[in-house]
C-alpha cells in the first residue's frame, strides 16, 4: 500500500473527491428552479426512483456479484451476490416495520395525509440523503482502491460513479428544496451526501486498508443495493404518485432508467 506521502494516494483522493462532488452538480436544477411545484417533486422523485433501481441491478448488484466471484468461484459469487441482496432487503423491511412510516396509507382522508406534507417531504429527503450517502462510502473506497491498484481502472471508474452521482443530487435537492424552500438547504445536502465518498476513502485507507478483500466488498456493495432498490419502490415511487398531477410518476422513472442506461452504454464505447 503507498504511503501517505506518495503522489498516487493524493491523486486517487482527487478523483475520489472530483466523483463525489459530481452529486452537487445534480442539486444545480434546483437552484435554477423558480419556485418548488408538486409536479417537479413527482418527478424528481420518479427520476431518482428509476436511476436507484437501475443502478442497484446493473451495477452495484453486479460488483457484489464479481467482488464475490474473484473470492471464490462463479457459482459461489452469484450465490452469494444474490443473498448479499436479499439480506440488504430484508434489513430495510426490519427497519421499515418498527420504525412508524407515514406512507402507510395513501388515502386522502388519513390524518397523515396532508397536500404540503412537509414533514413526510423532509422525511422522504432524509431517507433518500442517508440511503445515497451509505453507498457513496463504499463507492468512495472502491474509486479510491481501484485507482491506487491502476489509474487505467480507477479513471473509468470514477466517470461513471460521477454520472451516476448526478441524479443522485437531484434525489436530494429536489424534496429537500420542496420542504424547506431553501436553495442553500438543497446544494448543501446533496454536496455533503457527495463527501461521503472521499471521507470513505480516507477512513478506508487509514483504517480498512488491512482487511479490505473481494469477499467484504461483496456483501457491501450485495446489502447497498437490496436497500436502495427498496427504498426506491417503498420510498420514493409511492411518494412521487401521491404528488403527481398526470403522467409525471412514470415519465421520471423511465427518464431516470432511461438517462443511466444511455450514459453507461456510451461510457462503454
Amino acid at each position: 500500500m503507498p504511503d501517505i506521502s506518495s503522489g498516487h494516494v493524493w491523486l486517487a483522493l482527487a478523483v475520489t473527491l472530483a466523483a463525489g462532488l459530481a452529486t452537487a452538480l445534480g442539486s444545480l436544477m434546483v437552484l435554477f428552479s423558480r419556485r418548488p411545484n408538486p409536479r417537479l417533486l413527482a418527478f424528481g422523485l420518479a427520476f431518482a426512483g428509476g436511476a436507484m433501481v437501475f443502478v442497484s441491478l446493473t451495477e452495484i448488484l453486479t460488483k457484489s456479484i464479481d467482488s464475490f466471484t474473484q473470492a471464490y468461484d462463479a457459482r459461489l459469487g452469484f450465490a452469494y451476490g444474490t443473498g448479499a441482496f436479499l439480506c440488504g432487503v430484508l434489513l430495510i423491511v426490519l427497519i421499515d416495520h418498527f420504525v412508524p412510516n407515514p406512507h402507510d396509507s395513501l388515502d386522502k382522508q388519513d390524518p397523515m395525509y396532508r397536500e404540503n406534507n412537509k414533514a413526510y417531504i423532509k422525511r422522504v429527503g432524509l431517507l433518500t440523503a442517508v440511503a445515497i450517502t451509505a453507498h457513496n462510502f463504499p463507492e468512495g473506497l472502491a474509486t479510491f482502491f481501484a485507482m491506487l491498484e491502476s489509474p487505467s481502472v480507477g479513471m473509468p471508474l470514477a466517470f461513471a460513479i460521477a454520472i451516476h452521482n448526478i441524479p443522485e443530487g437531484i434525489a436530494i435537492a429536489v424534496p429537500v428544496y420542496f420542504a424547506t424552500q431553501n436553495k442553500f438547504y438543497a446544494f448543501g445536502a446533496s454536496l455533503l451526501s457527495g463527501l461521503a465518498e472521499p471521507i470513505g476513502a480516507a477512513i478506508g485507507y487509514v483504517v480498512l486498508s488491512g482487511v479490505l478483500n473481494h469477499a467484504t466488498f461483496g456483501w457491501v456493495f450485495g446489502i447497498i443495493s437490496g436497500v436502495m432498490v427498496f427504498l426506491a419502490l417503498d420510498e420514493l415511487l409511492p411518494a412521487a404518485k401521491r404528488y403527481a398531477k398526470g403522467h409525471e410518476t412514470v415519465y421520471g422513472l423511465v427518464a431516470g432508467m432511461g438517462s443511466l442506461a444511455i450514459s453507461l452504454v456510451l461510457f462503454k464505447w
